[in-house]
């Protein structure tokens, strides 16, 4: 069976290792209540629906504008 001639370097070593925790890219569906970006089978951040009930009742956000 060959052997290798040199030692490779730990950078070499830690270069070929690191291409198998590479992250995956986070999956988003949209939401039924209100169409904004969510993670599958979590609550709505934006307005707190999941299976088309409220679990959380989320707060408006109030522009600057309108409060003066």
């Amino acid at each position: 069976m060959p052997n290798p001639k040199r030692k490779h370097t730990r950078s070499r070593r830690d270069l070929r290792r690191s291409q198998n925790s590479k992250l995956e890219p986070v999956a988003l569906v949209s939401c039924s209540n209100c169409g904004a970006a969510r993670k599958p089978h979590n609550i709505c951040p934006s307005c707190g629906f999941y299976k088309d009930k409220v679990v959380v009742a989320v707060a408006k956000k109030e522009n600057s504008q309108d409060a003066k």
